[in-house]
């Protein structure tokens, strides 16, 4: 087999962790297989060099800053490619432009539009084990980008697809994918198995074992991918294509994502149109929006609620005060003590019921709901922070997800 393992930064924060990884790729190379691997960046690191540009400006340098960043994974790629070569093995390092990972220009969130992937064929006919710098790519200019935060997930799910690899472990200081975050559920059960659309909405939810980008990449390319602890030699979890017994399974997770706040905008007026003209400042910031919610207008007059991160949350008020005073709007309003707590499954789409269950478990608890978000495979509440825990182990043990699915009669 031919496979990518990527090793995230506290499998790589310290000289220990490194020649720990080193005898773990060395192993996975004595049981037959060809390996290639994508490090991150130490533990911290990222931000350790964070505060230093802040330190010496607080003006906004995109473009240095990705030169500055890329340096953490420089440093751990060719640390672990020298663990590789003292323990026994051959291994070369290779920078994002070294394999030529092209990217497009936006600095700090980059993505990826192609891998040349012969300097790492070239390295594999040498039987040496190319160590590859996640996180980072460069654009047509030459200049060095990087892929945002957990992009060097995306570098590894998108190097298994440029080498057509058969397996694209990502390796962490987790066991696999749970079925809520064990530190808030502590019976919460390792799920064996899960749909790239599963894991798509898990990681856009609140769920921070796996990058979004990378799980888009591994759908779009069918890469299988497995999460698994690089302490440990537990199985973990399958990310794959869906089969019919996923659809089994009513709620596979429940996640929490903290990282929300509301923007209330009042008194807009209703014609076609003034939604567009709204949201449009938004999405030139690269702010991206979530649960929208709309009154139906009063005397003309209706009023708009939507969620984005936390962390956007001075850009996009920016950006609404503006276009509310611009399309002579009502006053805004904004609120960050907020969370959205969320179930997935793929199987919701055969059983009715599962949103009313929800409502109904969370009512139990004098829950209030302030806005509601749905798609085919998940239902999305927003909710005062100081209830989003609680309401992650209501809805994990409502739905009983601490019990293993009974096993399909019809199986073996």
């Amino acid at each position: 087999m031919l496979i990518v393992q990527k090793y995230g930064g506290t499998s790589m924060g310290s000289i220990e962790r490194i020649r720990h990884v080193a005898e773990r790729v060395l192993r996975t190379r004595a049981a037959g297989h060809q390996v290639v691997v994508t490090v991150s960046a130490m533990a911290g690191e990222t931000d350790r060099l964070i505060k230093l540009a802040s330190a010496i400006s607080d003006r906004e340098q995109p473009r240095e800053l990705d030169v500055l960043l890329a340096t953490g994974e420089q440093a751990t790629a060719a640390l672990l490619a020298m663990a590789i070569t003292a323990a026994g093995g051959q291994a070369v390092s290779f920078l994002g432009h070294q394999i030529r990972i092209h990217t497009d220009s936006a600095f700090s969130r980059a993505r990826i539009r192609q891998i040349e992937a012969s300097a790492l064929t070239q390295a594999l006919e040498r039987d040496q084990i190319p160590v590859i710098a996640g996180f980072q790519g460069t654009d047509a200019e030459g200049n060095i980008t990087t892929l945002g935060r957990g992009g060097s997930d995306t570098t590894g799910v998108a190097v298994a697809a440029a080498i057509r690899a058969d397996l694209c472990e990502i390796c962490t200081d987790v066991n696999g994918v749970y079925t809520a975050d064990p530190r808030i559920c502590p019976d919460a059960r390792l799920i064996p198995r899960v749909a790239y659309q599963e894991m798509l909405e898990l990681a856009s939810l609140g769920a921070k074992v796996l990058q979004i980008r990378s799980v888009e990449v591994a759908s779009t390319y069918r890469v299988p991918v497995r999460v698994c602890s690089t302490f440990s030699e537990e199985a973990g979890t399958m990310v794959v294509s869906e089969d019919s017994a996923m659809e089994k399974v009513v709620v596979t997770g429940v996640s929490l994502d903290s990282n929300q706040a509301r923007i209330t905008v009042s008194g807009l007026p209703a014609r076609p149109g003034i939604q567009a003209e709204l949201f449009r400042p938004l999405g030139e910031a690269g702010v991206v929006v979530d649960m929208i919610v709309q009154i139906p207008p009063v005397d003309g007059r209706a009023s708009l609620s939507f969620t984005v991160p936390l962390t956007d949350l001075r850009t996009a008020r920016d950006r609404v005060d503006a276009a509310a005073q611009r399309l002579n709007a009502g006053p805004v309003l904004s609120d960050d003590d907020v969370a959205k707590v969320s179930i997935v499954g793929v199987g919701m789409r055969s059983h009715s019921g599962v949103a009313q269950r929800m409502f109904e478990l969370l009512a139990q608890q004098q829950i209030d709901i302030m806005m509601i978000s749905t798609s085919e495979i998940k239902v999305s509440c927003l909710v005062a922070r100081r209830y989003g825990e609680v309401a992650v182990r209501v809805l994990h043990d409502g739905f009983r997800l601490a019990e293993a699915p009974a096993a399909d009669p019809a199986a073996g």
